[in-house]
């Protein structure tokens, strides 16, 4: 199993928690980092050139502070060194603008997250199957 480097960019600590535990029940090997903010998100990328930690994987809650999900998807995909890097919209809101406007500044997928415990857990051990199994991510 490839070791796949995972950043969660998410502000609500029990869906950090959920998430987590989501992945580790799956028992497959990765490193999850999380970012509580959009800024401190934006700054992690702009120091990765100091730091040998790019993610293979982002998962981007659209509700964050000081920098929403778009904008940090935004930033993500208007820089060619990170445009790769798949980035899964992982957020409560269902509005149809939000999707649109994950989909035009070229997010991977975008997910609602579900409310029942059960159903989220099945939907992140579907994003880890898929992301870590099935696809063939680039080298960093």
């Amino acid at each position: 199993m490839k070791d796949i480097n995972i950043l969660l960019i998410e502000d609500n600590e029990g869906d950090i928690l959920l998430t987590v535990e989501a992945f580790e029940e799956c028992r497959l090997v990765n490193r999850i980092n999380t970012i509580k903010d959009g800024k401190l998100a934006i700054g992690y990328f702009e120091s990765l050139g100091e730091r040998d930690d790019t993610p293979h994987l982002v998962l981007l809650d659209i509700n964050l502070p000081r920098a929403n999900g778009h904008e940090v998807l935004n930033y993500i995909k208007s820089h060619e060194k990170y445009r790769t890097i798949p980035v899964i919209m992982l957020t409560t809101s269902s509005a149809q603008s939000d999707i649109l406007k994950s989909y035009n500044n070229h997010v991977n997928c975008y997910i609602t997250k579900p409310i029942d415990l059960e159903d989220f857990m099945i939907v992140i051990s579907k994003i880890e199957s898929f992301w870590t199994s099935t696809v063939s991510l680039p080298s960093q």
